[in-house]
């Protein structure tokens, strides 16, 4: 039996069917011909026709053209060139939300299929020669007595699939309710799908379409006709083969720049160097990558143009001809990094680079990429229903009040005191979770292929304004479509707002070139700010953990910082070496506890493996396999998509080869089960190396412009901590915190020698449209000189205006903000224009007697910690009891082993599982003057004593020593109360804010 029109769970919200489930129910009902044409949607096709080559049905593909769920017409691809123009009809619609016309373009690779009612109601009689009119079930009695029934040629089976059992159409209901966000009881059948789009046996439509044999046989014949075709596996290719005007073309390229750039790179050129050159040159140019080397140069350049920061990172870094052509920064020469973890003789797919850009840039670089290259579309990816998102959509859908709701969906309640809508909601959560809700586009990944996207899927257009896949990486990738990875990180920015804040705020200063990465390397103070771990701020060298563990290897080299950026990763933790990398960093004597081989093989880490690549240089070198072999097992314990049979016949290669070679069983297997435990979670060693350069870069900046650095930490959303964290820093390094001013913030926020003032944009409420207005009438006609001044040049709601005065922000003109909010409720009330325009002359402002306003310092904290979410004064000096004399952060070196108390006020706080599924808790605290200090909750006290939300603790512990980083271990801790807002009690006493 034939079916032409069938939706998976990629009709979204609207299907229920995976495209596996579709392929066994075929199978299941004898399918000689299956078509997957999912509504307005191409994202399982490639996937179906993947799995559908070891089936017994003949496989084809097509879209359902919907106007919503009005169905206008099927389309099917007769060929490849056929799946194309679908595409780009599809697409076409899709970028601009343009609705589908009643009758199809001339789409001649296609057939086309109108569904019977619908010819009916518009009495379409003329029809080309690839069109036809589609017959389901349900149409066959109307058939009988329409004229359409001597169209005997032009008539197919259009039995729409789209569920299999009653659970699955209850499913689909639901599905459509949620789409449509109304009640199921209110779901109009128009938005919904008849009961028998369900999967039917070839025997019922046999039966049913017993009067019309015709029917079913055009339907076969049309079917016979249709065949596209696409190469699945990892030798597939279809990127750009060639950058310029031939492959030839493109050597002599990649040659030259290697030639001109090399002398940069290495002044004085050894045959080393030479021979590995050669070496990578003779690899890319054999595997046919050299378009790829080209096209990841002309990207970075275009950045270098703009002065645009980037970092190029990845298993890329291990090419010493990225390196010389500045695609990297990372010298694999310096570092020993194996080519072959990026490149080798076995590989078919092109290598990956990931290019880091600024958040602000990356737009302007996906712009280039687009208008540089004719094929080009971001990277799709699938957003599923969670669990927890669908019990409260499915909630919704039932009509559950709010409680029970948040009850379902946070998953606090006991099963058998549910009702029957409530069971309900969770037996369908399980079933839909999972399912895709909507298209997305993939962080970083940017398609530049041979041939038009529209040979693999259609596109849709994203907020993010450039055209996007239907597909995701995996089945991308299977076809043969690589992305380039184009990311944005905050890090960079960082980098290039410090040495613009510093030009402005210091601009007799000299700064270092910040490409100079060796003479970073060789500085003292930058290499003591690692030791110590005073890396707040700093590119991911700043969370506690990474912090703890600087200090535990006393890091004072690039080295170090590289192996510690790939130690601190879970899979090295997980699998117990972290430690074992310390201690034989710590005491040589310990490093001869590591196998000889082992250790020969990684003298760099004391014959502990660190990095990804370590997989492949044990693999080769302890076990024997060859570089292919290694790779693979790299491959398959990364999580790479990789054939299981190869895992298999690797892993017996490497146990048979470890016997060989005189290894004991419990050697191969430890070393097999470290193997395991973590390469799927270590960074390649240049991915490492590529991090810790741009680490170096911000350490610079922070040890020698510490305010301009925070500053601009600030400004681009900080990082791993919270704003009033990196506040704290600031002061720390004798920065001056001020309050938003309409003088002297601007958005973000502003420094002036040691001043630093909060920006504009911090000011909850305050709308942009305001702060715009009030930056550009001061850029024009300078500060304001008044209250008066600024509301004759500012116009301004009386809402907005209060924002300003409660944060203070009018502090320049000496007058408190309470007789200023009084003479702004005479003056706006009376006046108010919607209009401002520069006034000719300045008016007279009648000024009022105002009775003396008491000021309150708690009240000041108060509207801070409102407007703002903190207060700028010591929040030590908010608690209702002032702290008793604790020991501080800097003296904790004085009472190692000793139980002391201190008091934190909370930065942040993580959990940890152990062994036994218990709860660990680490957490970091500023003390009253400010430096920081960690505590450890084993589970006993992490369970008694829960830190809940931001605040001051009274910490009680025993302070501990590991390798020199120390900690507080917890035996009991309190959140200390807080005085409360005097506006919202009666409250007598009284609290003095320094």
């Amino acid at each position: 039996m034939i079916y032409l029109n069938c939706h998976t769970w990629y009709s979204l919200r609207y299907g229920t069917f995976s495209p596996e489930r579709l392929c066994d129910l075929a199978e299941a009902n004898s399918a000689e011909y299956l078509a997957v044409t999912d509504i307005n949607n191409t994202s399982a096709c490639l996937s179906f026709l993947k799995m559908a080559k070891d089936r017994k049905f003949h496989a084809m593909i097509g879209i359902d053209f919907r106007n919503g769920v009005d169905q206008q017409y099927v389309g099917i691809a007769r060929n490849n060139q056929g799946f194309r123009q679908l595409n780009e009809h599809l697409s076409r619609h899709i970028h601009i939300d343009k609705s589908f016309e009643p009758d199809a373009p001339d789409l001649p690779g296609c057939f086309i299929i109108y569904p019977f009612r619908k010819v009916e109601t518009s009495d379409k009689i003329k029809f080309k020669e690839n069109e036809f009119v589609g017959v389901s079930i349900d149409d066959l009695r109307r058939l009988r007595f329409s004229k359409y029934r001597k169209y005997r040629e032009k008539l197919v089976l259009l039995q729409s699939v789209s569920f299999e059992t009653k659970k699955d159409y209850n499913a689909h209901r639901l599905l459509r309710a949620i789409d449509n966000n109304e009640l199921l009881s209110r779901l109009p059948e128009s938005e919904q799908a008849s009961f028998s789009q369900r999967f039917l046996s070839a025997g019922k439509l046999e039966k049913a379409f017993e009067e019309f044999l015709h029917i079913i046989e055009n339907t076969r014949k049309l079917a016979a006709q249709c065949q596209v075709e696409f190469g699945f596996g990892r030798d597939q290719n279809r990127n750009l083969k060639v950058y310029g005007k031939s492959e030839e073309q493109d050597i002599q390229r990649l040659r030259e720049l290697c030639e001109q750039n090399l002398s940069r790179r290495y002044p004085e050129a050894d045959e080393k160097v030479k021979a590995r050159l050669e070496k990578e040159l003779a690899s890319i140019i054999k595997l046919k990558f050299v378009s790829y080397f080209l096209i990841n140069h002309d990207i970075v350049s275009y950045a270098r143009s703009k002065n645009y920061p980037f970092v190029g990172r990845g298993s890329g870094a291990n090419s010493i001809v990225a390196y010389i052509i500045g695609i990297t920064n990372v010298d694999p020469i310096e570092l020993d990094l194996y080519f072959e973890r990026f490149i080798n003789e076995s590989r078919a797919s092109p290598p990956d680079f990931d290019i880091d850009f600024s958040w602000k840039d990356r737009e302007d670089i996906t712009r280039y990429i687009f208008e540089r290259y004719e094929h080009t579309a971001l990277m799709g990816t699938y957003v599923t229903f969670k669990r927890r998102a669908v019990a409260r959509e499915l909630g919704k859908v039932f009509g559950l009040p709010k409680e029970n709701i948040d009850k379902l969906s946070e998953g606090f309640f006991n099963f058998r005191e549910l009702d029957h809508l409530e069971k309900l909601v969770l037996r369908y959560s399980r079933l839909i979770e999972g399912f895709p809700n909507y298209l997305s586009v993939h962080s970083g990944g940017i398609l530049i292929l041979n041939d038009s996207i529209y040979n693999y899927c259609g596109t849709f257009f994203p907020p993010k304004g450039f055209a996007t896949v239907q597909i995701d990486m995996n089945i991308a990738e299977d076809v043969g479509v690589h992305k380039f990875d184009i990311l944005a990180q905050r890090g960079l920015s960082k980098i290039t707002d410090s040495i613009e804040l510093i030009r402005q705020n210091q601009p007799d200063a000299e700064i270092h070139d910040i490409e100079d990465i060796h003479f970073f390397k060789k500085d003292p103070g930058i290499n003591e700010l690692l030791k110590v771990g005073d890396c707040m701020g700093v590119f991911y060298v700043e969370s506690p953990a990474m912090r703890g563990l600087l200090t535990k290897l006393q890091t004072d080299n690039y080295m170090n910082l590289v192996a510690a950026s790939s130690v601190i990763r879970p899979g090295v933790s997980s699998a117990g070496m972290k430690e074992e990398f310390i201690k034989r960093h710590r005491d040589p004597e310990r490093r001869k506890q590591a196998h000889p081989v082992m250790y020969e093989i990684m003298k760099e880490t004391y014959g502990v493996m660190v990095y990804q690549e370590d997989v492949m240089k044990v693999a080769h070198l302890f076990a024997g396999l060859n570089f292919e072999d290694a790779d693979v097992l790299r491959r398959g314990m990364s999580g790479k998509k990789v054939a299981g049979s190869d895992l298999e016949r690797v892993e017996r290669t490497f146990r048979d080869n470890c016997k060989e070679k005189g290894y004991s069983a419990q050697l191969t297997e430890e070393i097999w089960e470290q193997i395991s435990s973590f390469a799927g979670y270590a960074f390649p060693k240049g991915h490492s190396a590529s991090y810790a350069v741009e680490s170096y870069q911000s350490l610079y900046l922070k040890r020698y412009f510490p305010l301009e650095f925070m500053v601009a930490a600030l400004n681009n959303g900080g990082g791993f901590y919270d704003t009033r964290t990196y506040i704290q820093e600031i002061r720390r390094w004798g920065g001056r915190i001020h309050a938003p001013c309409v003088n002297k913030s601007d958005h973000p926020t502003a420094i002036y020698g040691k001043d630093v003032y909060l920006g504009l944009g911090y000011i909850k409420e305050l709308e942009i449209k305001v702060v715009q207005q009030i930056l550009e009438n001061r850029q024009f006609f300078g500060e304001f000189s008044s209250f008066e001044d600024f509301l004759d040049r500012i116009s301004i709601s009386v809402e907005q205006l209060t924002l300003l005065l409660k944060i203070n922000a009018f502090r320049f003109t000496g007058f408190d903000k309470y007789h200023l909010l009084w003479k702004a409720c005479f003056r706006l009330n009376k006046t108010k224009r919607d209009i401002k325009q520069p006034l000719l002359f300045k008016p007279e402002h009648r000024d009022f007697d105002l009775p003396q306003f008491q000021i309150s310092r708690l009240i000041e904290a108060y509207d801070q910690i409102e407007l703002l979410g903190f207060p700028l004064c010591s929040e030590f000096d908010l608690l209702k009891q002032p702290v008793r004399s604790g020991v501080k952060a800097r003296d904790l070196e004085n009472y190692i082993d000793r139980e002391i108390e201190i008091y934190g006020n909370l930065i942040t706080s993580r959990t940890a599982g152990t062994v036994n599924k218990k709860l660990m808790r680490f957490g970091t605290f500023f003390d009253v003057d400010g430096d920081i200090f960690d505590t450890v909750q084993f589970p006993d006290t992490s369970e008694k004593f829960p830190i809940r939300g931001k605040g001051i603790y009274r910490c009680r512990g025993t302070v501990a020593d590991s390798f020199g980083y120390l900690s507080v271990r917890i035996k009991s801790i309190q959140r200390q109360e807080t005085a409360p807002d005097p506006r919202l009690v009666n409250s007598s006493f009284k609290v003095k804010i320094a």
